[in-house]
């Protein structure tokens, strides 16, 4: 993920959660943003304003009338500033203040005066946040155009459980990266993508798999997903977290796989298949344990089916996009298989090229055309390799409809 040239302005309200809001500004910082925090009166209380100013690396803004002198207009500088102002925690009082216009300090007044888009992220008692007074506060503030983070289900700071516990930060970083990076372009469109290594088992302990860790496919669900399309992932085995609003199907092996693709096929418009799916599993798995002693060495696999190749009599006019891992002819042989597969592009790239492939954040890729044509991309961060693949999705859609 990277912010870089954004100008995110934190706005921080008197609540115990304004100690995750430091956590915040470190990585949005770490993500090249450039940050700067505004405070409630009360969220000094939480926080000191010295803990914000080391994170961010900028002074923070306490007062309209600062003691040091300055301008009296702050507020509005620093409203003009931001592209997108983000009040974390957004306490009830603050909140009612929103909604009903009041600017009694300095937080309030630069909110009232942006053109910036504004995120709250309420975090407060659950009878607090259940009342009828918030909640009619709450859809208040949503029809004059502000954006909520939803808050969580859990432990809050009076010992109870229940609604009101401020959405985890990366729930809040994604829905950021949505408000300065969100484009509606792949609206009405769905995307079914494949992601991850599969496991073919065999024996309750031991399985065949291979080093793919799902980051790119991953990363084309998150930024197709930010481009307005409606995503479905379907994922063998990894530890990487998906934005809500992404459905998630996960899976183990290459048949579960299939079945998965194959029961949400229908739905979709393009099918990327980025999932290393092993060609091959044992012919027989066994029900206990291999034993040293009783393994002859020889492992007798059974082919896998092929998930393109079965859709490929289905496509109507579905893009296909397939993925192609070679280590020499790299053209050749991805072509080859387009061709085969029936599909409307291919990435091609070589594992053994540095920074590139497996459980890697960049990659370098050759795009391969159905008429032959190629374009090679230099060593990227996989998430400018995916805008790359789907900025060609989106022509592809356009001839389509045109």
């Amino acid at each position: 993920m990277n912010f870089a040239d954004k100008n995110i302005l934190i706005a921080a309200s008197g609540g115990i959660a304004a100690y995750k809001t430091a956590q915040l500004v470190r990585t949005l910082v770490k993500y090249n943003a450039r940050v700067r925090v505004m405070m409630t009166p009360t969220a000094t209380q939480f926080v000191s304003p010295l803990t914000f100013e080391t994170l961010s690396g900028h002074p923070v803004l306490l007062d309209l009338f600062p003691e040091q002198g300055g301008a009296s207009t702050a507020h509005i500088d620093w409203a003009r500033w931001a592209d997108v102002i983000v009040v974390c925690p957004a306490t009830a009082n603050t909140m009612a203040k929103l909604a009903h216009g009041l600017a009694d300090n300095a937080v309030t007044t630069t909110l009232s005066a942006t053109t910036a888009p504004v995120l709250l992220c309420p975090a407060m008692n659950k009878e607090m946040y259940a009342s009828k007074a918030h909640q009619d506060n709450q859809k208040r503030l949503q029809d004059l155009g502000y954006r909520l983070v939803e808050p969580s289900q859990g432990w809050l700071a009076c010992g109870e459980e229940g609604w009101g516990r401020l959405a985890d930060l990366s729930v809040i970083i994604e829905a950021i990266e949505d408000t300065l990076y969100g484009t509606h372009e792949f609206a009405e469109k769905h995307f079914l993508i494949s992601a991850g290594p599969t496991r073919e088992n065999i024996d309750p302990v031991r399985y065949i798999s291979n080093r793919s860790s799902g980051k790119m496919g991953y990363a084309l669900a998150r930024q197709a997903f930010l481009r307005g399309a409606q995503v479905t992932v379907v994922t063998g085995p990894t530890t990487l977290e998906l934005p809500p609003g992404i459905r998630r199907v996960d899976v183990e092996n290459a048949r579960e796989m299939t079945a998965a693709i194959e029961a949400h096929y229908h739905e979709c418009d393009v099918l990327l298949m980025v999932a290393a799916v092993a060609d091959f599993r044992p012919s027989q798995v066994a029900e206990e344990k291999i034993k040293k002693k009783n393994i002859s060495h020889v492992l007798h696999l059974t082919e896998n089916p092929d998930i393109l190749n079965l859709l490929a009599p289905h496509k109507k006019g579905r893009i296909h996009v397939g993925f192609s891992l070679e280590t020499n002819n790299i053209v050749e042989h991805s072509l080859e298989k387009l061709k085969q597969k029936k599909l409307d592009l291919i990435i091609a790239n070589n594992p053994r090229e540095q920074g590139a492939g497996f459980d890697h954040d960049t990659n370098r890729v050759t795009i391969v055309f159905a008429d032959g044509q190629t374009r090679e991309s230099p060593l990227m961060d996989k998430t400018s390799i995916a805008d790359q693949i789907l900025d060609e999705i989106r022509i592809l859609l356009n001839q389509h409809k045109s």
